[in-house]
C-alpha cells in the first residue's frame, strides 16, 4: 500500500499553482442530513475560532473480505477457527484505495492543510485535522450550532447537514463530528449506600461474611457469589500464561487503587497488593483522590479483575472527552465521541487484551447510521485479531425502562415522531457481545432484573447476522401474531447475546462499601468469566476465543443457564419476555463456566 504521506507529497507538487479544476468547479452535494434528537435543543452559535477535531473516513473497499475472515476464525466448526489475523493483515484489508487517498489529500491541500497538519490512522483509512468552525463550515458547506441537552448540563457543537464537492463523495465515507448527537452514558442504574441488606451480610466492622456468601447472594453479590453460581469455584488461572483483560473508562470515571485494595481485603485477600495498568487515551487522567473515584470505574475493575485474578495483565484505559463543549470556555479539549477515540488508539496498538468490557453506550438512533457502521467495522477489526469485545446492553428495557403510556421518550428520530422501541449502540453492533442483566429472586432463582430493565431489542441499522438466525427466528415464532408490530425491526440484529448478574454488587467506592446495579455490572463480570475461559484454552495450547458470538450461538450454546422469567419493560409496554432458549431480555442466558470450559476445549467430534 502506498502511504498517505507519499500521496500528499505528490499532490503538493502538482497543487502549487492552485486548486484542481475538479475542486474549483464541482458543486457541493449533500452528504448527510439528520433530525436532531428531541432531547437536543439549539442553544447558540459557536465562536468562529472554536476548534473542531474533524475526522474524515475513507472507504474500506475490502471490508467484506475482513468480515468473512472474522467469521471464519470465530466459527468453531470452520477449519480456520482460532487463526486470528495480525494487526498488519487487518490494516491491509481496511486500507483505502490510493485514488481515494489522493482525492482527499488534494482537497485538504486546497484548504491549506499540509502533511504535518494531518493525523493518519495506521491503515490510512481515517484522516484527522484540527480546524476552526469557520473553516469547517466552508469546507463542508454547512453551519454549526451549539446544542444543549434538555435533561443534562451538556453541550455539543454539531450540524444537522453537511456537503462535500461531488467528486469527493465516492472517496469519503463520512465526516465527523457533524451529525452525531449521542450522549454517552454509563449503564449503571443504581448506587445504594450501606443499608439493612448490607448490614445483614456484614459483621460489626463492616467486613463481608464470606463464609455466608451463598446465602447472602440474593441480597449482595460478591466475587464468591459469581464463582459459586456460575460454576467457577474450582478453577485457578495460571498467572504465567500470556492472558489479559481490559476495562474502558470514560466521562472522567477514575479507577481508584485504594478502593481496589479495600475490595480485595474484603472479598479476595490473596489478591492484595496486585493492581492494574493505567493507560491514558486522548489525555485521559488518573486522578487518585478519594473524591474523584468513579463508582462505574471501581465497579468494573474490581469485579473484572477480581474474577480473573491471578491473571496479571489487567488494563484500565482512561479516555478523555467529557463534556465535549462548555460555551463559556470557548474551546473544548475534544468534540468526538470518546469511545471512537479509544477505538482509534487501541487499533494502533500491537498488543491488545484478549477480552475487553465496556459499560457505556448511546441510543442507536442518536448515532447516524453511517457513523455507527464505521465504528462497528472498527470493532470487527479487533475481533479478527482475536479480541473478545463485551458491551453492556443498557438499563432501559426496550427504550425508556418505564411502563407509563404517557411517556414520550420512545419516539423515532426520523422526522415522523413515531412511537418505537429504541435499540442501544454499540450493543447493536453484530461484531460485539452484548450482555444483559439478571438477579436472584427470593427463591434463589436467576431471573431477568426487576429493579431496572435489561436493554434489549432489535437494531434498525444492522441486519441480523447469520450466527443468530435460527435462535432469533425460534423466539419470534413464539410471539403471538402482531405482537409489537411496527415498534421494532424483526430482521435486525437482536440483542443481548448473553447475560450475567446485574444487581446489588458489593463495591468499594471512595473508601466505603456500596451496592451498585445495572448491566454496567453484568458486562465486566462476564468479561472475567471469558478471561478464565481464555486461560483454559491458552493452558491447553489453544488460541483465545476471540469474537465470541459464533461460538456461543453454536457449539457453546449448551454452556448457558437458560433464564425464562422476566421482561424488558419500556415504551408503555411490558416489552419482550424471557423464555426457553434465546430471548431479547437475557440472550442465551448466564454462563456456566464449567460447561463452557469443556465446550471451549472439546474437539468437535466430542460434542
Amino acid at each position: 500500500m502506498r502511504s498517505f504521506a507519499l500521496v500528499l507529497v505528490a499532490v503538493a507538487a502538482t497543487a502549487a499553482a492552485g486548486p484542481s479544476a475538479a475542486t474549483q468547479e464541482e458543486a457541493f452535494v449533500v452528504k448527510e442530513t439528520v433530525q436532531p434528537p428531541s432531547a437536543w435543543v439549539k442553544h447558540s452559535t459557536p465562536s468562529p475560532d472554536h476548534i473542531i477535531k474533524l475526522r474524515i473516513a475513507l472507504p474500506q473497499p475490502n471490508f467484506d473480505i475482513l468480515e468473512r475472515l472474522l467469521y471464519d476464525v470465530s466459527d468453531p466448526y470452520h477449519e480456520n477457527y482460532g487463526l486470528h489475523l495480525s494487526k498488519e493483515e487487518v490494516e491491509m484489508l481496511v486500507a483505502p484505495e490510493e485514488e481515494s487517498a489522493k482525492a482527499v489529500a488534494e482537497w485538504l491541500e486546497t484548504h491549506g492543510f499540509m502533511e504535518e497538519d494531518l493525523e493518519l490512522s495506521p491503515a490510512g483509512d481515517w484522516v484527522t485535522i484540527r480546524v476552526p468552525v469557520q473553516l469547517a463550515e466552508e469546507m463542508l458547506n454547512t453551519k454549526y450550532h451549539v446544542y444543549k441537552h434538555a435533561a443534562a448540563d451538556e453541550y455539543i457543537v454539531r450540524t444537522t447537514s453537511y456537503s462535500l464537492p461531488a467528486f469527493l463523495h465516492s472517496h469519503v465515507e463520512l465526516v465527523q463530528p457533524t451529525t452525531v448527537f449521542g450522549s454517552l452514558k454509563a449503564f449503571r442504574s443504581t448506587i445504594v449506600l450501606p443499608d439493612e441488606v448490607m448490614k445483614a451480610a456484614t459483621d460489626a466492622s463492616g467486613k463481608m461474611l464470606l463464609s455466608d456468601a451463598a446465602t447472602n447472594c440474593t441480597g449482595t453479590i460478591t466475587v464468591d457469589c459469581i464463582k459459586l453460581l456460575y460454576n467457577a469455584t474450582d478453577y485457578s488461572p495460571d498467572p504465567t500464561l500470556n492472558n489479559s483483560i481490559g476495562i474502558t473508562g470514560y466521562l472522567e470515571e477514575y479507577a481508584n487503587y485504594d478502593d481496589l485494595q479495600l475490595f480485595y481485603a474484603d472479598q479476595l485477600p490473596e489478591a492484595l497488593n496486585s493492581s492494574f495498568d493505567y493507560i491514558s487515551v486522548n489525555g485521559g487522567q488518573n486522578n487518585q483522590s478519594a473524591d474523584a473515584a468513579g463508582g462505574e470505574a471501581d465497579l468494573d475493575v474490581q469485579f473484572a479483575f477480581g474474577l480473573s485474578y491471578p491473571i496479571k495483565n489487567a488494563t484500565f484505559w482512561s479516555t478523555a472527552g467529557s463534556p465535549p463543549f462548555i460555551p463559556d470556555l470557548g474551546t473544548p479539549t475534544n468534540t468526538n465521541e470518546p469511545y471512537t477515540e479509544w477505538l482509534d488508539f487501541v487499533l494502533g496498538q500491537d498488543n491488545v487484551p484478549w477480552v475487553i468490557s465496556t459499560s457505556y453506550g448511546d441510543d442507536e438512533q442518536t448515532v447516524p447510521e453511517a457513523f455507527a457502521r464505521r465504528v462497528c467495522a472498527g470493532f470487527a477489526q479487533l475481533g479478527a485479531r482475536g479480541v473478545s469485545l463485551l458491551f453492556s446492553s443498557g438499563d432501559a428495557g426496550v427504550g425508556d425502562g418505564e411502563s407509563d403510556p404517557a411517556d414520550t421518550s420512545c419516539i423515532s428520530n426520523d422526522g415522523k415522531n413515531a412511537t418505537k422501541f429504541l435499540a442501544g449502540f454499540p450493543a447493536s453492533c453484530p461484531y460485539v457481545t452484548a450482555v444483559g442483566g439478571t438477579t436472584l429472586n427470593a427463591d434463589a432463582e436467576e431471573v431477568a432484573v426487576t429493579r431496572f430493565f435489561s436493554g434489549a431489542g432489535f437494531s434498525d441499522y444492522f441486519e441480523r447476522p447469520p450466527y443468530q438466525n435460527d435462535t432469533v427466528e425460534a423466539y419470534l415464532a413464539t410471539l403471538p401474531n402482531g405482537t409489537y408490530d411496527g415498534l421494532y425491526n424483526r430482521t435486525g440484529r437482536a440483542f443481548p447475546d448473553v447475560a450475567a448478574f446485574g444487581d446489588r454488587y458489593r463495591v468499594f467506592w471512595g473508601g466505603e462499601p456500596v451496592l451498585i446495579g445495572g448491566t454496567s455490572a453484568s458486562s465486566p463480570a462476564f468479561a472475567g468469566i471469558v478471561a478464565l475461559l481464555n486461560d483454559a484454552r491458552l493452558g491447553a495450547g489453544l488460541p483465545p476465543l476471540g469474537f465470541l458470538n459464533p461460538f456461543f450461538y453454536s457449539k457453546g450454546a449448551a454452556g448457558f443457564n437458560d433464564i425464562t422469567v422476566g421482561n424488558s419493560t419500556g415504551c408503555g409496554t411490558s416489552g419482550f419476555n424471557a423464555s426457553v432458549g434465546w430471548d431479547p431480555v437475557t440472550g442465551l442466558g448466564s454462563p456456566n463456566f464449567g460447561l463452557l470450559k469443556e465446550l471451549a476445549l472439546a474437539k468437535n467430534e466430542d460434542c
